[in-house]
């Protein structure tokens, strides 16, 4: 709504008054100026350090778009701090302790929030999450979700016309093809692979990953890394995600990579950012988080991260993204349960994959 006009006839002042006002007029817009350029300078000092993996913030990624809506919104400058993947901003975030420059950790995940907020290096949030459209509720008050999707088996259909048809198949058949996946160590998506194989499969998952352990290629530390030697033809399949194709669809204009899908069910990945708790600028991370929801973040991720947005950004999303392959089944483990036995498992699946 516009502001009122006094429409009444003003008395008409004398010279003085004429002179005295315009040069009023002239120190307050002066002053006005001054002050608009003080604000302003003091608004482009501000800098929000983020600490995220790299593809987040790689040329292809959605780091740059991001930063364009948000820098546009908040007069700041975003400086970005990228860690080979996602795995390691834990392992960062605990180096660096209260010491750390990071203002917002972006892309750990539900696996590792309950180790996260154990630091005591985060701090809650008090975002507006009524916007949040996900496949699981949410009333997390450290984590702000970003995207999701869902861990699969992406595969060259030149090479490898008929995929494996469940995770059973893949797991159980010794002349299956070779797979790449990630280390459960360093990579988010390599621990979701050992939680997914450890939901299906429970007190056996040892013996699968015994059973698998001849098929794969190659363990990389990140999933970037893995996904370029299966672009490059080392093995026809390689631990992704059930939005991958969509890339290939939208960018490369074929359909040559699909994403197999397991009546197993699949584990959901939710990417998530927190403040953490020495930040410099509370306002200002407060305001990013905040930003996490809006259509200036949410509409970059579906082709920047080729993951799904966490709102319902209807006709704004690719509608390559409508037509992608969804799970019958949504695995998860809850975040304190993965805390209390990360450790266990992996060296269960060092064990196992070892022999």
């Amino acid at each position: 709504m516009q502001g009122s006009v006094n429409r009444e006839p003003l008395p008409k002042p004398d010279e003085g008054r004429v002179a005295m006002r315009f040069s009023f007029r002239v120190l307050l817009t002066a002053g006005s100026v001054f002050l608009a350029s003080a604000l302003s300078a003091h608004a482009q000092d501000r800098t929000l350090t983020i600490y995220t993996y790299d593809s987040f913030v790689s040329e292809w990624g959605p780091g740059p778009g991001i930063t364009e809506a948000f820098e546009a919104e908040c007069g700041c400058t975003i400086d970005w701090v990228g860690v080979d993947d996602a795995g390691l901003l834990l392992s960062r975030l605990r180096l660096e302790g209260d010491a750390t420059n990071a203002d917002i950790i972006l892309g750990l995940d539900t696996n590792l929030m309950a180790e996260a907020e154990a630091t005591g290096l985060l701090a809650p949030h008090g975002a507006d999450l009524s916007r949040l459209d996900l496949p699981l509720p949410w009333d997390d008050a450290t984590f702000v979700p970003f995207d999701y999707g869902y861990f699969a088996f992406v595969y060259d259909s030149d090479v490898l016309p008929e995929p494996p048809a469940s995770l059973a198949d893949l797991i159980d058949n010794p002349d299956g093809p070779k797979i790449i996946i990630q280390d459960p160590r360093t990579s988010t998506p390599g621990l979701g692979l050992m939680l997914w194989v450890k939901t299906v499969y429970g007190e056996e998952a040892p013996a699968a990953w015994q059973s698998l352990s001849g098929r794969i290629l190659t363990v990389t530390k990140g999933w970037g890394e893995a996904y370029n030697l299966f672009l490059e033809g080392e093995a026809p399949m390689v631990l992704s995600y059930s939005t991958s194709p969509a890339y290939h669809q939208i960018v490369e204009e074929t359909d040559r990579y699909g994403a197999a899908m397991f009546p197993e069910g699949h584990y959901i990945q939710v990417e998530v950012a927190a403040m953490t708790a020495n930040t410099d600028d509370e306002e200002l991370a407060r305001q990013f988080l905040d930003f996490i929801t809006s259509d200036g973040f949410q509409t970059v991720i579906p082709t920047g991260n080729w993951m799904y947005p966490v709102t319902d950004l209807g006709d704004a999303l690719p509608p390559q993204f409508d037509e992608l392959p969804t799970p019958d089944g949504v695995l998860l483990i809850a975040p304190d349960e993965v805390a209390a036995n990360r450790t266990a498992w992996i060296d269960e699946w060092l064990n196992a994959i070892a022999q």
